[in-house]
């Protein structure tokens, strides 16, 4: 997942290793529905996947299998949660918000029923599986849906008050989590849903990035003031929607450029949700999308594809000098 140079940097920044945030969720949801007989989770064949074995294990009245059958898992889903059910519907993000577009947009969000729709392995977490498997859609779909909140955590921590901020709400909500291992970030702000994080200061640039990619950004900005001297800021936009718009037209303000990243198609995702921001504003930066691009993933790791598509600490660093002309 990480360069040698970019482990070597985190380093010296102190960044601890943590987990996946797919692990910490599985634990975070245990100890909610210990606590709530309400809470129950609906997994269409993906319990193992989705680390919910010991939760099933331990409460196996408060989960529910329904086999590789997405549209079932969303409509009982919705079901549950309309008879006073907490529920946390669990499946890979590449099928859940396509198969089940449908069940998502109507059962849930429209009949405004209270179910959490957890996307597992999202992005291009499945790596050599291909595109068949790889989630990049999931934002563009979902942002076109009234009355539904997206979430990519981008460390334990934020994962971990996700779940929480989830459980708690009484809306429809999409929580997106991968594979990898994560570096803990500093943690500079508290987790509220629909607000930013800055998590590093600076006014020459800004990255605005989400999920998985929010380290890569950090180890990027790191990199830059070392090589170049540049101060970057780097905000990590854990809600796709609703936008923080606020920490989006102050980066637009007060930096010479923006750059977003995400580990989602640059169509419909967060970096178009930031350009149509700062489009409307009196602010003018400079500003670069960095994501997937309009095509079929290249087959490998995903540490391969981010580095191929530029999603890396070395390739960030390489875009923001290239666009500064530093």
């Amino acid at each position: 997942m990480y360069s040698n140079a970019a482990k070597a940097m985190a380093a010296q920044l102190g960044l601890t290793q943590g987990r996946a945030n797919l692990e910490v969720f599985a634990e975070t949801l245990q100890q909610l529905a210990t606590q709530d007989s309400r809470l129950t989770a609906v997994t269409s064949d993906s319990r193992g996947s989705g680390k919910l074995g010991p939760y099933s294990q331990a409460l196996p009245k408060q989960i529910v299998e329904v086999g590789i059958a997405e549209q079932n898992l969303v409509g009982i889903a919705a079901g549950l949660a309309s008879v006073g059910k907490n529920v946390f519907a669990v499946s890979p993000a590449c099928f859940l918000t396509a198969r089940s577009f449908e069940q998502i947009k109507n059962d849930v969000a429209y009949s405004d029923n209270h179910v959490t729709l957890v996307g597992i392995s999202a992005g291009v977490s499945y790596g050599a599986l291909g595109t068949t498997h790889h989630s990049l859609h999931d934002f563009a779909a979902l942002r076109a849906v009234n009355n539904m909140t997206i979430v990519a955590p981008a460390d334990n921590f934020e994962a971990i008050e996700s779940v929480k901020a989830s459980a708690a709400s009484n809306s429809p909500v999409y929580l997106r989590f991968g594979k990898a291992p994560l570096y803990d970030l500093p943690k500079h702000a508290d987790f509220i849903l629909g607000k930013a994080r800055t998590i590093r200061e600076g006014n020459d640039a800004a990255f605005i990035a989400t999920g998985e990619t929010v380290i890569h950004a950090l180890l990027a900005a790191a990199h830059l003031e070392q090589s170049t001297g540049l101060q970057c800021r780097v905000i990590s936009m854990p809600s796709i929607k609703p936008l923080d718009t606020a920490a989006i037209l102050a980066a637009a303000a007060e930096c010479k450029a923006v750059v977003t990243v995400e580990e989602h198609m640059v169509n419909g995702g967060l970096g178009e949700a930031c350009a149509a921001v700062i489009a409307q504003s009196a602010f003018k930066p400079i500003l670069k999308i960095c994501g997937i691009p309009d095509e079929y993933t290249v087959t490998g790791s995903q540490a391969d594809i981010f580095s191929h598509y530029g999603i890396s600490m070395e390739g960030l660093a390489k875009t923001m000098q290239t666009i500064l002309s530093v």
